[in-house]
């Protein structure tokens, strides 16, 4: 995996190079003091938990499994990357101890979590947070600015040169081709495709026709299969540009463009700009639901506005692992557990969040 420091780090991730693993093997740690590893160390459970869904978190989580394991040799842990609708079906069916999301539980979807988890309900746990890279792959252009209604044009087919005078008017000076845009979006149910048509729908709310879903609905287009498969089809395409998590954009070193903001700024994507742009989700849910609302328009000054928090899907009570569960993410919420990601193109949970899922977890039973 191609790590990459970049400045992502919000308040306090700087502490992360001189805590990294200084500590393991120690077991007096606090989960919430020192470094990851001793993080996971404090929390071990012996037993195994199976896992799958969003690939936007999936770097994350082989980051946690790999440090946690490390440190709790009887714990085995196996999540796949199978897409976001898939891990919430799976969790419905019982094949997944816990599922990663994109998105919250749908109103339909609940009530079919729920009734796995006996005496409980299943819990919408943010975990992750994932800012949408918007990459591309045009020759001989840097820098890229784009807006919200450009981007709705360009991924509605509306948009199909390089040298468009709506990307013209964005980006003085560049030397734009005069060549055909490729837009590339997920082919399979992501919810990483549902946040980024949720930031369409709320931000170019004239341009973009379509409700947002985990499934595309625009016309047009070339698809590609989960996030990795997007971002090597927009390396290997001269001419293409599609959405996928920061993470994967720089895995596969691809272009980024700076987005315009509320505030009417073109914001370069960083941890610090992604944090930014999550502070003022609201929560949504009740109690230790902690499904958020993001405002894909606010004004914050140095805000990337086109941010995805991913979740667990876990059950409160009644689950036959909620003690693995419980010990797996005491360690991932954890100020050592997120800071444990700085390097991999996510931004750490907003310390106002981050201690309301830590509470929510204490729960589990």
């Amino acid at each position: 995996m191609k790590l990459q420091r970049s400045g992502y780090l919000a308040a306090g991730i700087a502490l992360t190079a001189t805590l990294a693993l200084a500590a393991c093997g120690s077991d007096n740690e606090s989960p919430e003091g020192g470094s990851d590893a001793s993080a996971a160390s404090g929390n071990c459970v012996a037993g195994s938990l199976t896992a799958q869904g969003s690939s936007a978190q999936k770097n994350a989580m082989d980051e946690w499994i790999k440090t946690y394991q490390g440190q709790c040799a009887d714990a085995k842990i196996d999540y796949q990357g199978t897409a976001s609708g898939a891990g919430i079906q799976a969790f419905i069916a019982g094949t997944a101890d816990f599922a990663g999301s994109d998105s919250a539980l749908k109103e339909e979807e609940q009530p079919q979590a729920d009734a796995k988890c006996p005496g409980g309900a299943a819990l919408n746990l943010p975990m992750v947070v994932g800012p949408i890279a918007v990459v591309y792959n045009a020759e001989g252009v840097e820098n890229l600015q784009l807006d919200a209604p450009t981007l709705a044009k360009i991924f509605d087919s509306q948009i199909t040169k390089w040298n468009d005078p709506a990307i013209a008017a964005q980006n003085s000076g560049a030397k734009l081709p005069d060549s055909p845009i490729t837009a590339v979006h997920r082919s399979d149910e992501s919810g990483t495709t549902d946040n980024f048509t949720k930031y369409l729908s709320k931000a170019a709310e004239a341009e973009w026709k379509y409700d947002h879903a985990k499934a595309w609905k625009a016309k047009g287009g070339t698809g590609a299969a989960k996030s990795d498969g997007v971002a090597t089809a927009v390396k290997s395409t001269p001419g293409a540009i599609s959405y996928v998590e920061l993470s994967y954009a720089e895995n596969q070193d691809l272009q980024k463009a700076k987005i315009k903001n509320g505030a009417g700024e073109y914001t370069e994507l960083t941890g610090e700009s992604a944090g930014k742009g999550i502070e003022g989700a609201k929560i949504e849910g009740t109690g230790n639901d902690l499904k958020l609302s993001i405002d894909y328009t606010a004004k914050t000054a140095g805000a990337y506005p086109i941010v995805l928090t991913t979740y667990e899907i876990v059950c409160s009570k009644g689950s036959p692992k909620a003690k693995e569960l419980k010990a797996f993410f005491t360690y991932t919420s954890s100020t050592g557990g997120q800071t444990a990601l700085n390097d991999l193109g996510y931004a750490p949970l907003p310390e106002t969040i981050r201690g309301k899922v830590e509470t929510a977890v204490a729960s589990i039973s």
